[in-house]
């Protein structure tokens, strides 16, 4: 970001005649949409195959990128890879802009009362991580649906048919809990078992029948492609869905934000100390050096981008694999009153892993580090190019 900085201070804002030179944060703010507009056209696809790897890993049955292109190509087209395009958008125009807008107030703090406009890495470092724990709060519920409608590119629609007798008995069970199919033959079961026992009440299988929470074990849950829709989500999963998996995003966006504003400033400071070679008389302070080019800055920012996302990866792995799990909000519930606890050691606890996914956290590896590297790249070059075209 103190690339940025420095090139617009140099080249953007100094030249002058742009057309939107006498708006200028309009104008800052224009271009820095239309660079995450053209990122996120680019790498959505990449983003899509990583999603997909990731949610269809199994402990005993993988599938591979041949074979998940495939299954898009069959159920949706290729048209389908941009499954949860506007969501993603959205999320990563509030998601970048908490980043970088905390990363830059930290940094000023840190600057504040320096002869020199500078950051030391480990400052970037710390920065870094407060500004992805910003990140993940916006962008959480973005993820939640762009994830969702991007299982739909390779899912085959299923057909919701509950059963006539359960909805004609209890008119509830659409109401609380939509998209639910009750298994008949488990609710005959579990009717038979307790009608043995000794109560009161002349007609347990009503009673039963009044209280949809008691019925949510016996039916198969809704796939996730069938809960996408924001109404959907908030009347399934209630509202505490929408930030599901909180402290796997905050494990992976405080790890990406730290390791990828760190990694670009000793980047950004080696190439001014390179540049600061071939000025005579020597500079006195960094900000006599001048500003680096933007390629240079763009290449460094997509280096980063790719190395703090192998760094991250497992944490994007078990936030992706989370979200795409549906909850109803009476098990949540459920799981609440009777205090329960997650299983795993006390790392998968806090950062909101499973210990059933540890063969499978690094599916999409690679899928992720191109989406990272060139996404970081476009966002960066796209918004030097806009600068110049606009201011």
């Amino acid at each position: 970001m103190e690339s940025a900085k420095n090139y617009m201070g140099g080249g953007g804002v100094g030249g002058g005649g742009g057309l939107l030179k006498d708006h200028y944060f309009a104008g800052h703010a224009a271009a820095a949409s239309s660079a995450v507009l053209a990122s996120s056209l680019l790498t959505h696809p990449l983003d899509t195959l990583k999603t997909l790897l990731q949610l269809a890993a199994a402990s005993s049955r993988q599938m591979g990128l041949a074979q998940v292109v495939d299954r898009v190509r069959s159920v949706s087209g290729l048209s389908g890879l941009y499954n949860g395009f506007g969501w993603s958008t959205m999320g990563k125009i509030s998601g970048l802009g908490a980043r970088f807008g905390t990363y830059e107030i930290l940094t000023a703090f840190y600057k504040d009362g320096r002869e020199d406009d500078y950051v030391y890495v480990s400052e970037a470092l710390l920065a870094g991580i407060a500004a992805g724990t910003v990140e993940a709060v916006m962008c959480t519920p973005f993820e939640l649906f762009k994830l969702r409608n991007q299982v739909t590119s390779a899912s085959h629609c299923r057909t919701m048919s509950p059963v006539q007798s359960a909805q004609e008995a209890n008119p509830m069970i659409p109401k609380l809990l939509p998209r639910y199919t009750p298994d008949a033959r488990a609710l005959q079961q579990t009717l038979g078992i307790l009608s043995t026992l000794s109560t009161k009440h002349t007609e347990i299988s009503g009673a039963l029948k009044l209280n949809p929470w008691m019925l949510t074990g016996s039916g198969r849950p809704p796939l996730p492609s069938e809960v996408r829709r924001p109404l959907d989500v908030v009347s399934l999963e209630g509202w505490g869905a929408l930030w599901r998996s909180l402290r796997s995003g905050i494990a992976r966006d405080s790890v990406f934000g730290g390791v990828f504003f760190s990694t670009w400033q000793f980047f950004h400071i080696g190439m001014l100390n390179w540049k600061a070679l071939d000025i005579y008389p020597p500079p006195r302070s960094i900000n006599e050096v001048g500003p680096v080019s933007p390629l240079a800055a763009s290449l460094a920012a997509g280096f980063s981008g790719a190395l703090a996302a192998s760094l991250s990866h497992t944490f994007a792995t078990a936030k992706s694999r989370s979200q795409c799990t549906v909850i109803p909000k009476y098990i949540a519930m459920e799981r609440k009153l009777l205090r329960w606890e997650a299983p795993g050691i006390w790392i998968e606890r806090v950062t909101g892993m499973s210990p059933a996914d540890r063969n499978i956290m690094f599916r999409g590896f690679w899928m992720r580090n191109a989406r990272c590297g060139i996404g970081s790249f476009a966002v960066v070059g796209g918004y030097y190019l806009a600068v110049d075209h606009l201011l």
